[in-house]
């Protein structure tokens, strides 16, 4: 089919009944049916295409007279970039990678097979046909597994390890053939980011974009969580030359902004992705996709819009006393200086959550820390109502900026809300005085 397509632009067919290529085929030939040999006009087409199966068939032939393992060696003369080693030395990398993928975080998987797909998913390319026919690379590959005996998951995850190619390719599902494509895009990552080859603006010349998001998409539909940092520092490992600008904090950043940008077209705010990033700084995609997912639904119901708003007032205090007292206001508030029952409610409330949120996040149940500090909003919002921060006693004054920087902090546990942009007027509040200004006198 490819032959024909790609090099000859006829149409392939097949058989209604068995969905099998039939012996036909259709193309378009410019010229004016009353003054052209139609008959003529076929057969040459027939023989040039002729000619171009019968190539096929002889690579076809030829090349399943060397087994794929042997081929290996071959790939020792091929350069991958010319600081990052040979394709061989690749090949090693991505078996190493692939096999720890799998003992790691793929239990169950046949780690002999994972070895094995690795060790031969780059063979094709030393082959005739894919020579001649570059877009048949890791399909090729396939065909002559199973022809040479090899067992179907080694061939699968050959063809697939490219995959996937684009947003809506299809992604690898089988565990040997996850972990054949991650470890070849990770390693990939590492490398180009190590030697200082990001993508710059619309430039990526080695497709890493491409290779993050296929590290996030294998990721989140195959349901797996996997710390990144960790991976990362494994395929650096087992690079055996110079990374000068080996940074993992780099290459994360890099697999946020791309997240941001593959969750945008599923209608995730990219703020909300910054809000959980930065407070927990996770580097497990699917966890901090359940947290991102959590806290969407969160601001948008009322207590969250509300609570969002009372957060930035009390940020916003902080921000300007801190700058104008040259200090911050860290420090735990002390219970004895309270002087009106808000401010005890509010400690205690406060205290309440932070536990119940620590309990919640340590079982990963981020709807439930959510929950947490949506009851915060009753104290959060009579704390504003009836408390003044700026008191003439300094001592009174500095127990409740402190007491405002609790505030700050147990919400900041569960994600960064200084990040969440959007309207901040309170839902439903009703009472005079509330989503007006706020002012450092509050």
């Amino acid at each position: 089919v490819t032959a024909m397509a790609h090099h000859q632009k006829v149409f392939a067919t097949r058989n209604p009944a068995s969905g099998k290529l039939a012996a036909a085929f259709v193309f378009v030939a410019d010229r004016d049916p009353a003054h052209a040999d139609a008959g003529a006009i076929t057969r040459g087409n027939e023989r040039v295409l002729a000619a171009r199966l019968a190539d096929a068939r002889f690579f076809w032939e030829q090349d399943l007279k060397i087994p794929l393992e042997d081929r290996l060696p071959q790939l020792a003369e091929i350069v991958f970039h010319k600081r990052l080693g040979s394709l061989l030395d690749r090949v090693k990398r991505i078996e190493a990678l692939a096999a720890h993928l799998a003992q790691a975080f793929l239990p169950g998987t046949d780690v002999a097979l994972v070895r094995r797909a690795a060790r031969l998913a780059k063979c094709d390319l030393v082959t005739g046909m894919v020579g001649e026919f570059p877009e048949l690379q890791g399909i090729m590959g396939r065909y002559y597994a199973l022809a040479q005996g090899e067992p179907e998951e080694v061939a699968d995850a050959i063809a697939e390890h490219y995959a996937p190619k684009g947003p809506v390719d299809r992604c690898p599902s089988a565990p040997v053939s996850v972990a054949v494509a991650l470890a070849e895009k990770i390693d990939t990552l590492v490398g180009f980011f190590g030697i200082g080859l990001p993508p710059t603006g619309s430039k990526d010349p080695f497709a890493l974009r491409r290779a993050a998001l296929g590290v996030i998409r294998i990721l989140l539909e195959n349901g797996l969580s996997v710390p990144l940092v960790p991976l990362i520092e494994k395929a650096r490992s087992l690079y055996h030359v110079d990374l000068p600008k080996h940074d993992p904090a780099t290459l994360l950043a890099f697999f946020a902004e791309r997240l941001k940008v593959q969750q945008r077209e599923k209608g995730v705010r990219h703020d909300l992705i910054d809000a959980a990033f930065s407070v927990s700084g996770d580097d497990d995609l699917l966890r901090l996709i359940k947290r991102v997912a959590a806290l969407q639904a969160f601001v948008e119901s009322p207590d969250g819009a509300n609570l969002l708003t009372g957060y930035r007032r009390a940020a916003n205090i902080l921000r300007i006393e801190e700058r104008k007292d040259g200090r911050s206001y860290r420090e735990a508030p002390d219970p004895a200086l309270f002087a009106q029952e808000e401010e005890r409610a509010l400690f205690a409330a406060l205290s309440h959550a932070r536990d119940e949120a620590a309990r919640a996040l340590a079982c990963e149940d981020f709807v439930a820390a959510m929950r947490t500090l949506a009851a915060l909003r009753p104290t959060v919002d009579a704390f504003f109502d009836r408390v003044t921060v700026n008191v003439d006693d300094p001592a009174l004054r500095e127990n409740r900026l402190r007491l405002l920087n609790a505030v700050r902090e147990a919400v900041d546990a569960v994600a960064d809300f200084s990040k969440i942009e959007g309207d901040s007027t309170p839902v439903n509040r009703g009472q005079k005085g509330r989503g007006q200004p706020v002012t450092a006198g509050s």
